[in-house]
C-alpha cells in the first residue's frame, strides 16, 4: 500500500514521486514550485498528492481556508433564498455560493425544490473565480443528480480539507484504499449506511440509528486529528464495533 510523504518547507520533491503519465505538462498545484531546470520545492509543510491520470502534483496543508475548484465537490448549506438562486455557505470563511434553483435534475419552475434556511445539499462547483461569484449545480453535465441533491436526515461532520480530499479518492486495481484511509470500507462490511464527502472539508453521514452515525463520524474525526494509519483505523473500527 502507498504511504504519503510529508514535505518540509525548501525540501525536494523525489524524482520517484512524479506522476508515471507521459501525456501533457505537469501541473504543479499548491505548495509546489519549479526551480530549473527540473527541480521541484515545497513551499509549505504538507502531504504531497499525485494524480497520474492528470499529471499533476500538489501539496496539502491544514492551513489556509477552503478555496472552490471547478469540479469541487462540496456540501452546502443553504442560509438564504434569492428570486432564483440558493445563497449557500460553504465554510464560515468565504462568500456565499449560488446555487441555481433550476439546477437539480428534472427542476422546473414548478417542480423546483423547496429548500429553506439550514438545509444541506450536495453539489458541485462550475464557476469558481477571485472576481466573481461561486456557482454550483446538483446535476451532471448530462442533466443527471449522480447523487447529487438535497441530503434529507443524517449528520454532519468536520474534517480537515486534506483528510476530505484522501476520502474521495477511492482505491486502486488492488481494492487499496489511495488516501490510506480504510474506516468507511471497514464500517461498510458491517453496517448499512449512506455517505457523502464534501471537498470543503464536511462529511455527511446516514444510517439507520444516531448511535451509528455517530460512531462513523467520530472514528472519521479522531482519525483525521490523530493522523492514524490503515491499522491504527482497522483496529479502531473493530474495537467500536465490539463495544457498540
Amino acid at each position: 500500500m502507498a504511504t504519503m510523504t510529508t514535505l518540509l518547507p525548501g525540501e525536494d520533491v523525489p524524482s520517484s514521486q512524479f506522476p508515471k503519465s507521459k501525456k501533457g505538462t505537469l501541473t504543479l498545484g499548491p505548495g509546489l514550485r519549479h526551480v530549473p531546470p527540473s527541480t521541484i520545492l515545497a513551499t509549505t509543510a504538507g502531504s504531497l498528492q499525485v494524480d497520474h491520470k492528470k499529471s499533476a502534483l500538489w501539496l496539502e496543508f491544514e492551513n489556509g481556508r477552503y478555496q472552490p475548484a471547478v469540479g469541487d465537490l462540496v456540501i452546502a448549506q443553504v442560509h438564504h433564498t434569492g428570486s432564483d438562486h440558493f445563497f449557500c455557505s460553504l465554510t464560515p470563511h468565504t462568500p456565499h455560493a449560488l446555487l441555481g434553483q433550476l439546477a437539480f435534475e428534472g427542476a422546473s419552475k414548478k417542480t423546483r425544490p423547496n429548500l429553506k434556511s439550514g438545509d444541506i445539499v450536495y453539489g458541485r462547483i462550475t464557476k469558481a473565480s477571485k472576481w466573481e461569484d461561486t456557482e454550483l449545480e446538483c446535476i451532471n453535465p448530462s442533466g443527471k443528480a449522480d447523487g447529487m441533491g438535497q441530503l434529507k436526515e443524517g449528520m454532519l461532520f468536520h474534517v480537515s480539507h486534506a483528510f476530505a480530499r484522501r476520502l474521495m479518492m477511492g482505491t486502486d486495481k488492488s481494492g487499496h484504499s489511495k488516501g490510506a484511509v480504510v474506516i468507511l470500507e471497514e464500517m461498510g462490511e458491517k453496517i448499512r449506511f449512506e455517505v457523502a464527502v464534501g471537498r470543503n472539508g464536511k462529511v455527511w453521514i446516514n444510517s439507520s440509528s444516531v448511535k451509528e452515525t455517530v460512531m462513523i463520524g467520530r472514528l472519521l474525526t479522531t482519525a483525521d486529528e490523530e493522523h492514524w494509519d490503515v491499522e491504527q483505523q482497522k483496529k479502531a473500527v473493530k474495537k467500536a464495533l465490539q463495544d457498540a
